[in-house]
């Protein structure tokens, strides 16, 4: 008589499926571009890549505690645009200007927990009021149109590459800091009391408020989060895509789209950081794949648009399975 299934397979249902997903988007994309598999082929995508990876890591602490934050886009906007004014053409300004955006992200992400939190206004609502702000903001203050420029020392972090590094050849520094965010946020989900009440909130946030969880100051810590990430993701943007007044158009939803193919549940109670890390690099070797055959941008926003739809629609089959 069988034991069981042998170890081979154990540990193959232990594996995410959106990693196979992954291998497989990789493979096809090296059969066509064979120079994809060299150093400055891979590692152009994970820079591409880095931006999103920041974003999803960020989005996802929302998702978990049963919201969404759609002002991320609109707070990268506002951050490209404001950076490149305050700056005024000086490059000695750039980290006082950095460190400024930083805090208007904390001070974002404050004033949606508050509202969400604590005035009850469901966090969709909460996050497109935001948007629309931000947005009207830095229209407002552009003028309609990009001011100024972003020095090179802003820029370093999406632009430069470390050269001559063992095995890789070239590592991006945009890489560097979408794996130092990433493992930080995950030590704060996977490693901490934090990241256990965060999980508690999402699923069932009223069994949490007669528990006792510090419920408002849970679902605020992750607004923070997310619109610090999304700072930190425009920044590294801002080193490849310059100023503009629709650079962060549509982030919000990549992200979104990022996290939930790495299994967040939208409705809340469960999401994992290193799963959104492999649903944000699907999601690029998807954009990157579409682009190889030619496909133009409108029709790559009709394959996610449908992509976020099916990775929906699974998740709620999924939970109706599991009977919760």
């Amino acid at each position: 008589m069988s034991d069981g299934p042998s170890p081979l397979v154990k540990f193959l249902t232990r594996i995410n499926p959106i990693l196979i997903v992954l291998v497989v988007l990789v493979i096809v994309i090296a059969v066509i571009s064979p120079n994809f598999l060299q150093p400055f082929g891979y590692m152009n995508f994970l820079k591409r890549a880095a931006p999103i990876i920041v974003l999803a890591c960020g989005q996802v602490f929302v998702i978990t505690s049963g919201g969404f934050d759609l002002s991320q886009g609109a707070l990268a906007t506002l951050t490209v645009i404001g950076s490149s004014i305050l700056l005024g053409m000086d490059p000695d300004g750039t980290w006082w200007v950095i460190t400024l955006a930083l805090m208007a992200g904390v001070l974002v992400g404050l004033v949606n927990g508050f509202v969400v939190g604590v005035l009850k206004v469901p966090s969709i609502i909460a996050t497109l009021g935001m948007m629309i702000s931000l947005t009207g903001i830095a229209l407002t203050w552009s003028g309609g149109a990009p001011r100024g420029y972003l020095p090179d020392a802003y820029r370093l972090f999406g632009r430069v590459l470390i050269k001559d590094v063992p095995f890789v050849t070239i590592l991006p520094v945009a890489v560097i800091v979408a794996a130092v965010v990433a493992a930080a946020l995950w030590l704060l989900m996977h490693r901490t009391n934090y990241g256990r009440l965060q999980h508690v909130v999402g699923d069932n946030p009223r069994s949490a408020a007669f528990a006792g969880v510090p419920h408002r100051r849970v679902r605020t810590l992750a607004f923070v989060i997310s619109s610090v990430s999304a700072v930190l993701a425009v920044i590294l943007l801002g080193g490849f895509a310059g100023v503009s007044t629709d650079v962060g158009t549509g982030l919000e939803l990549q992200a979104i789209t990022a996290a939930v193919i790495g299994g967040a549940r939208l409705l809340g109670g469960h999401g994992a950081v290193g799963a959104s890390v492999i649903g944000a690099l699907v999601l690029q070797a998807i954009f990157t794949l579409l682009n190889m055959l030619g496909f133009p941008k409108p029709l790559r926003d009709v394959v996610q648009g449908l992509i976020l739809i099916a990775a929906v629609a699974l998740a709620a089959y999924r939970r109706r399975r599991s009977g919760q």
